[in-house]
């Protein structure tokens, strides 16, 4: 039989292999990294503000990262099951200090607050298109990127295919050189704006706001209106206080590999002609086709191929090395080609602007923001892509520079 004291020694033997256990397992394996695991400091906490159509498509844009979902936020009453993780107020996804990274699925009349105070809080944002409502919320999403040091990408990726082609990579070329002036390049892009699928409804009547809706908050930054159910989900795209129509809604895409191509990242267009039918002041609706000339002659077209008549002014005529003289044509060989694209991951982890940065994705938007602009006021318009501002014409410089309603503000 064991003596007490040999009990105490076997005891305190115990207790001390149960303590040198516990310090070695107190370093789970997760926490080591290694093939399969990621160490906490590489893992990313995500949120997704807006969880409508677009939402779960937006969010899984960020997978290169590999973000874990921490938090959804909607308008919409989502699961309250857990509400650690849904809210209605984005306000309260970017008070958490665990979110790294926001995508935005919202309607855009809320893109430009929410994508500034996401950077603002130190979060790097990926936003679906098109990137604003207005000119100026652009210009402010830029400058928000650079004074918080954060990553933005725009929701689309069509400069990423451009970037590719080696006779988009010279025109490119040939185009930052400056050599080229007068430019008689023109870009015609004919269809694909979903102009009427995305019209508003006139004189709509009014009908009760669901009981999971804050319709206040879903207004936001626009002017309060009475509830429709067209003016919610897809089809807010149909009205001016959300969106811009058809235009808005595809333009991003479509004219984000124009601006790559033809090196229009840092400018914009001084004159806008459009032709088509008066605009409502509401709902967006019919156009034909709209010409939009750079200040180095470089003319870009957007025919909606909706409308009855079409675009015949000019015909379509791509840059070319010929049209440069021989030493200028040596000088444009001898450029380097351009830098790789980031895409939003690779931008996040070496802090380096992404391919759809705020200033290109604004650049980009201004094209069909200013063709919307001319739509809406039914006359050419000039353009100081320096000042950003219309010239001359201040009717077309209140949609350059909207008002919002109290408390929100840019």
């Amino acid at each position: 039989m064991a003596t007490r004291k040999q009990r105490m020694t076997r005891r305190r033997f115990l207790k001390g292999s149960i303590a040198a256990a516990a310090t070695v397992m107190i370093v789970p394996r997760h926490v080591l990294g290694g093939p399969g695991q990621t160490p906490p400091s590489e893992t990313v906490g995500g949120a997704l503000i807006g969880c409508g159509g677009r939402g779960e498509g937006t969010f899984g844009e960020m997978r290169d990262l590999n973000p874990k979902r921490l938090a959804s936020c909607d308008v919409r009453w989502l699961d309250r099951a857990d509400q650690k993780t849904t809210y209605t107020d984005f306000r309260r996804v970017l008070d958490r200090k665990d979110i790294d990274v926001v995508a935005i699925a919202t309607p855009p009349h809320w893109h430009a607050l929410i994508s500034i105070a996401a950077m603002e809080a130190g979060k790097d944002v990926l936003c679906e298109k098109p990137m604003t409502r207005f000119i100026a919320e652009g210009r402010a999403v830029a400058e928000a990127e650079r004074r918080y040091g954060r990553i933005f990408q725009v929701g689309t990726f069509g400069r990423f295919g451009a970037s590719h082609g080696k006779e988009n990579v010279l025109t490119r070329k040939i185009m930052k050189s400056g050599l080229l002036v007068p430019c008689e390049g023109v870009a015609i892009l004919r269809g694909g704006f979903k102009v009427k699928e995305w019209s508003g409804l006139v004189n709509a009547k009014p009908e009760p706001v669901p009981r999971n809706l804050d319709w206040d908050m879903y207004q936001g930054p626009s002017p309060m209106r009475p509830y429709h159910p067209h003016r919610f989900g897809g089809t807010h795209r149909g009205y001016w206080d959300y969106e811009g129509g058809g235009l808005a809604d595809m333009g991003q895409h479509h004219l984000d590999p124009v601006t790559w191509i033809y090196g229009k990242d840092d400018t914009a267009p001084v004159e806008v002609e459009p032709h088509g039918p008066p605009a409502h002041p509401d709902a967006c609706g019919m156009w034909g086709w709209v010409e939009l000339k750079y200040s180095d002659g470089f003319t870009l077209v957007l025919d909606s191929g909706e409308w009855g008549e079409r675009y015949n002014r000019k015909q379509e005529r791509r840059v070319r090395l010929e049209d440069l003289g021989q030493e200028d044509r040596k000088k444009v060989l001898a450029m380097p080609d351009p830098e790789p694209l980031l895409s939003f991951a690779q931008a996040v982890r070496a802090r380096k602007p992404a391919g759809g940065n705020a200033e290109a994705a604004h650049r980009t938007a201004t094209i069909f923001h200013l063709a919307n602009v001319a739509i809406r006021v039914g006359r050419k318009i000039r353009f100081d892509p320096v000042k950003e501002e219309v010239v001359g014409d201040e009717e077309a410089n209140r949609l350059v520079s909207q008002p919002m309603r109290a408390p929100w503000h840019l």
